[in-house]
This record gives C-alpha cells, structure tokens and sequence, in this order.
C-alpha cells in the first residue's frame, strides 16, 4: 500500500507540478517541506490533506490510502449540472 508522501509525489508527477509549484499552493516558505511530506518525513494536518484532495481532484481516502479507487471528478469540485 502506498503511503501519503507516496501518493502525494505520484498525484504531482502526473499532473506535471513541480515541487516548486506545489510549495506555493500550499503556502509553505520552502521546498524542502513538500521533499519531507513526500518522503514521510513530515505529516500534514487534515485541512491540508482536504486541500490536496480537492488540488488532485480524488478523495482524501484515496490519499490517507483507504483505498485505492481513483475518482474521475472530485464530487466537491463537479457542478451541480455534472451530477444530474
């Protein structure tokens, strides 16, 4: 099973963010805290975890790894027009 930092790297990579970018979404003053978050070496609060989720567009399951299921479309992002 992956972990947090894991899926955090692979979301990032795939969407073609550099750590960089990612450093300024989150607000943080250096890269190195997103290098320690991808490599276990530091945690995030859930506030934290629910904004990388919604960035990523999955859940927060899927990035604490409850589960492996991706969503196509986060269902807090999708307008009301997509649900029906």
């Amino acid at each position: 099973m992956a972990t947090l930092g894991a899926r955090i790297k692979e979301l990032r990579e795939e969407k073609g963010v550099t750590q960089r970018e990612l450093t300024e979404y989150l607000n943080y003053k250096t890269t190195r805290s997103v290098q320690r978050i991808e490599s276990d070496e530091q945690t995030i609060d859930h506030l934290q975890v629910i904004q990388l989720a919604n960035y990523f567009k999955v859940t927060s399951d899927y990035l604490l790894g409850l589960t492996d299921v991706r969503p196509v479309k986060s269902l807090i992002t999708a307008s009301l027009d997509d649900l029906f």
